[in-house]
């Protein structure tokens, strides 16, 4: 073969070897090609669906937004509690919101808007957090490269780093200016994402327009209406009340976990004491739902409302506004009278109540605290609940109930009243010409002798001079369960959170002789609610009811009358006293003897013209107390005096109770003039509803207010 024909058949040969590795290699391609449109019609005809699903993923919030509480009424539909509309300005942070867009928000507000004090307050807190935020580059340098670099510290971790490091010097690079801009951003950053935060409540009119005008330029802002407590009549009843959380509070801390395990979120609104906390259930409503849909960038694509809502339910109370504005007048009256003579003397109090139902007329307390180099007059009434005082001869009544019920006396023992000596103490009535009584003369004159003897018996002794005093841990327990009976050392029941119960005082088995002064209400404490409790179970028969202050629960009404009733308040018995009714007639005939009879210890004051037509019956008190004094270092003596009663003794509709601490002598007549003229207000309301007049004295100050609004 030549050369050239060898040269020939290797170029085929090679030009063959060519064609084969592009079949192989277009083979390659074309199985790929197949095995690719395979898998792509695997993932669009098998999982196209999930994919799909996967891309357009969104998330639903659910967002609530407040709605007015239940307004509260006194028992004649007078509002004590109302709602009142503000203008406010709110911003909503969105997921993907940006720091930077939201200062640049707020700085467009601040040309807008002027916040108060409160509202432009900010902490160290806040300034570092708007430090970061307006100064990046600077904020960055705070993390070291390393720091960036490790892998188990979390951006929350970096972030906690810088704002450690942020220096006296760097917080000082904000200028005033800037404050006002950073509180704003404060209060867009506060809170829950999607959930609208009030960056300036009660905003003026011209605050208000001027945003609505330019919400196009303002992200996430919007103008809202944000709603207050309002008292109409300011001062009056108001400890009882108690209060709401501001806006910018949320939950109390104290009860968070008492709020949180019903369903509420960390940023509401809620009563935080007293009758607002004790009915928060019912009077916080039905709050607006809205669903809000988001991408999984956190964009928001839309908004449904779920649920409108609704304010929440009106309380009506049992406590009668006209007679508890004009008791209020006149314990304030009587104790700045008492002052004047009593430098130790700070507080008053007095509790009205049906003694039937326990409805609850009107509770007062008032309390003179030094302010600025002098006196200032502040609602206490809520110290009817929550302070104790040894209370006196007021609870001489159960003492002969507890005697009557052991059966150490009956309804007719006599004592001869005289000073006594046991266990070498001395003790003697505050009378020295009482002589021999029977339980109403004693209840009458107020004798200590007669008591200690029951006391005596109790203990199985009969009294002799210089007698050893006995001693029986189970007589003292029954005397106080006695007392207890008549609601004396035991909680009352009524609708208030943190009520006392009173305290029982220690060492009567070491000083058996403090048996004697507890028999005259000496020893152990109770509260003005439990006096009044005591004697509304004298006067109505025996029944100890619980006390009321809510009378009824309405549906929430579009106008300013109630609605509907929700839930009607029945009267409540707690228990009957176990003493028999000719026991409990003794007592009730003492008790008329006080006030109805010369020598009655307050017969002095109800035997006057004004108020001798009450026909009232009850039972006065004085007690040895002591307050510590500044400066001094023994407490300064003083006495606790005090009143209970009803009225009219043989038909009851009212009984009460007063209590006036540390005034300077036993023989002060304050106690007796409050409780009369209190009387007297309420006969006289009687009397003008009944006849379908109206108060000239609140006609005459309704004008007068009037005049000058004008």
């Amino acid at each position: 073969m030549t050369e050239q024909g060898a040269s020939t058949s290797e170029q085929r040969k090679l030009k063959k070897a060519r064609h084969l590795r592009i079949n192989v290699f277009f083979f390659i391609v074309f199985v790929f090609f197949v095995a690719l449109v395979l898998r792509l019609g695997v993932v669009q005809i098998v999982y196209g669906q999930d994919y799909k699903r996967e891309v357009e993923k969104t998330e639903d919030v659910i967002v609530s937004t407040p709605v007015p509480r239940g307004k509260i009424y006194d028992r004649n539909g007078q509002v004590i509690v109302d709602n009142v509309a503000m203008n406010a300005i709110t911003y909503t942070r969105f997921q993907k919101t940006s720091p930077k867009e939201m200062i640049e928000t707020a700085k467009r507000l601040s040309t807008m808007i002027e916040l108060d004090e409160k509202e432009a307050e900010v902490k160290d807190r806040d300034l570092k957090d708007y430090w970061i935020a307006t100064r990046t580059e600077k904020a960055a340098k705070k993390i070291k490269k390393e720091e960036l670099a490790d892998k188990k510290l979390e951006d929350k971790d970096r972030y906690k780093l810088q704002i450690d490091r942020i220096t006296e010097k760097d917080l000082k690079e904000i200028t005033d200016e800037e404050m006002k801009v950073a509180a704003i951003f404060r209060n867009m950053n506060s809170g829950y994402a999607l959930t609208p935060q009030v960056i300036k409540k009660n905003a003026t009119q011209d605050e208000y327009s001027r945003v609505s005008e330019h919400l196009d330029v303002l992200p996430n802002v919007d103008i809202t209406t944000e709603w207050d407590r309002a008292y109409p009549n300011e001062g009056i009843f108001r400890s009882v009340l108690g209060n709401v959380t501001k806006s910018d509070e949320g939950l109390p801390h104290e009860n968070l976990d008492h709020f949180l395990s019903r369903g509420y979120q960390r940023n509401d609104r809620v009563g935080k004491s007293q009758l607002e906390f004790y009915y928060e259930d019912v009077l916080h409503g039905q709050k607006a739902k809205i669903k809000n849909k988001t991408d999984k960038g956190g964009s928001l694509l839309s908004t449904e409302v779920i649920s409108e809502g609704e304010r929440g339910k009106d309380l009506v109370l049992s406590i009668d506004l006209d007679l508890q504005t004009q008791v209020e007048k006149i314990v304030e009256e009587e104790l700045r009278a008492e002052k004047r003579k009593s430098p130790y003397a700070d507080r008053a109090f007095i509790v009205m109540m049906e003694p039937n139902t326990g409805e609850v007329l009107a509770m007062v307390g008032k309390q003179l605290i030094r302010e600025d180099g002098k006196y200032v007059m502040k609602d206490f009434a809520l110290g009817n609940v929550s302070t104790q005082y040894v209370m006196g001869s007021s609870v001489k009544g159960a003492t002969i109930l507890a005697g009557l019920k052991s059966g150490a006396i009956s309804t007719g023992t006599v004592f001869h009243d005289s000073p006594i000596r046991v266990g070498n103490v001395p003790k003697k009535s505050a009378s020295s010409s009482i002589g021999s009584v029977g339980i109403a003369g004693a209840l009458k004159r107020s004798s200590n002798v007669y008591m200690f003897k029951t006391v005596l018996k109790m203990l199985g002794k009969d009294y002799f001079y210089n007698m050893p005093m006995p001693r029986d841990a189970d007589v003292v327990q029954d005397f106080r369960n006695s007392f207890s009976e008549l609601g004396l050392g035991v909680k009352t029941g009524i609708d208030l959170p943190n009520e006392t119960k009173g305290q029982q005082g220690d060492g009567i088995d070491k000083q058996p002789g403090l048996f004697l002064d507890l028999s005259i209400g000496q020893f152990d404490t109770y509260t003005p609610m439990q006096l009044a409790q005591y004697v509304s179970t004298i006067a109505n028969g025996g029944y100890r009811m619980k006390p009321q202050l809510v009378k009824e629960i309405y549906e929430p009404s579009n106008d300013e009358e109630v609605g509907t009733v929700f839930r009607p308040f029945k009267p409540e018995v707690l228990n009957q006293i176990s003493m028999s009714k000719q026991d409990l007639k003794a007592v009730q005939e003492g008790f008329r003897q006080v006030y109805q009879t010369s020598g009655g210890t307050a017969y002095s004051i109800f035997s006057q013209a004004p108020y001798r037509g009450f026909q009232a019956a009850g039972k006065s008190g004085t007690a040895q107390s002591y307050v510590a004094v500044e400066g001094r270092k023994k407490p300064a003596y003083t006495n606790n005096v005090t009143l209970v009663g009803y009225a009219p003794y043989n038909k009851p509709e009212v009984a009460f109770s007063v209590v006036i601490p540390h005034v300077s002598s036993n023989g002060t007549t304050s106690n007796k003039l409050i409780a009369a003229k209190a009387l007297k207000v309420y006969f006289d309301l009687k009397k003008q509803r009944e006849s379908g007049q109206t108060d000239s004295n609140d006609k005459e100050e309704k004008e007068q207010t009037e005049e000058t609004a004008e």
